[in-house]
């Protein structure tokens, strides 16, 4: 397939999308379709949600929506999200695009078959950090995730951790283009809390991202700062949002429709707990309105907390060493200096620079 004469058209693959999802993915492919379209490009995203199918243009892309069947063998552990793409293949065969951009791995075996089929080239964004533990969690991940990046034309990893670890359990080079933040719609601004607050916006029923290793370093905080603030992610289901308030003085849930930027604003600090944390958008985003974050010292976070003035870091599973990031964070806040700093930082992952990587990587591969 020849490179087209004005940008690519380019099919972006994810399971799911704004409103029914708003996580680290979705705001990346939101983001890199809206960059993709003031470069020239035809962004058309692929997904799927529970009703009818239906197209609809959204921020000047198209949007895709295919219907996502039950997925009963879920309880046999069987790995998530491959209802859909027999779906999303047959949009990719109707359509008339030169790029195939998938996001997950289940989408990006349509995104393989499609490339063998239509001769254009496939990509893969890698959006996790593969250890053994990730690809032994759900049975047929590992051969999906071995199949689509041995037949991609490229893979996309979030971090340089992230790459290494592509390479050392499944044996391919990948290629860094860590993702960016829209600068303009997270700034900072007033509303900060008269009480020390915390928030973090990982989602609250992903086991990777440890919250109850977060509340039992919060317990801890509170021991120094009486007063502090735990601002959480309202899950879907009742009984988990009981059992996050129940017994854990501070902890607050903030409704699932509030922009996270104002959660950020109002916040001294903010950070996350999981692990194999392949990026860490989050982290910039809270940067982005001048607020100090606090996260794990490995995989993409360490990237990001770069430098002493813009947040801290801890070292394993241990509360203690997590109330001691959360408390240095708190003592940045307070620091006149630090807002300026964490800014700064976060200005160095703009959306824009990492679409024009990603145009150029389109271009290169169409040209070979």
């Amino acid at each position: 397939m020849t490179a087209p004469q004005g940008g690519p058209s380019v099919a972006l693959l994810n399971p799911f999308f704004w409103p029914e999802v708003r996580r680290g993915s979705e705001r990346l492919v939101h983001d890199l379709a809206v960059d993709l379209l003031a470069l020239g490009c035809d962004p058309h995203l692929i997904t799927s949600h529970p009703g009818r199918p239906r197209r609809s243009v959204e921020d000047g892309f198209a949007v895709t929506r295919n219907w996502r069947p039950p997925e009963p063998w879920r309880l046999r552990r069987i790995e998530r999200h491959l209802s859909h793409v027999p779906f999303s293949y047959a949009s990719l065969v109707r359509g008339d695009f030169h790029v195939a951009h998938s996001f997950y791995p289940t989408d990006a075996l349509a995104g393989v078959r499609w490339a063998r089929r239509s001769g254009g080239p496939a990509v893969f964004s890698y959006m996790g950090h593969p250890s053994r533990r990730v690809l032994s969690s759900y049975r047929l991940r590992k051969s999906i995730l071995e199949q689509v990046i041995g037949g991609s034309d490229a893979v996309i990893a979030l971090s340089q951790s992230a790459r290494e670890a592509i390479w050392r359990w499944l044996g391919v080079e990948s290629i860094v283009i860590q993702p960016g933040v829209d600068l303009s719609d997270f700034v900072p601004g007033d509303g900060k809390s008269e009480h020390p607050t915390i928030a973090c916006a990982g989602a609250v029923d992903d086991a990777r991202k440890r919250i109850p290793l977060l509340l039992r370093a919060f317990a801890l905080v509170r021991r120094n700062r009486s007063g502090a603030r735990l601002l959480l992610t309202r899950p879907g289901d009742p009984e988990v949002a009981r059992r996050l308030t129940e017994g854990n003085p501070g902890v607050e849930l903030v409704p699932q429709g509030r922009h996270v930027g104002s959660v950020f604003r109002e916040s001294w600090a903010s950070g996350l707990t999981s692990y194999n944390e392949a990026f860490g958008l989050v982290l910039v985003e809270s940067l982005a309105c001048g607020t100090p974050v606090f996260g794990p010292r490995e995989g993409g976070p360490a990237e990001i907390v770069d430098r002493p003035e813009i947040g801290s870091l801890f070292a394993g599973d241990d509360e203690r060493d997590i109330a001691r990031a959360i408390l240095e964070a708190l003592e940045l806040a307070e620091d006149p200096a630090t807002a300026a700093a964490c800014r700064a930082r976060a200005e160095d992952f703009d959306t824009l620079s990492s679409a024009r990587k990603t145009r150029d990587l389109y271009a290169q591969l169409l040209a070979g």
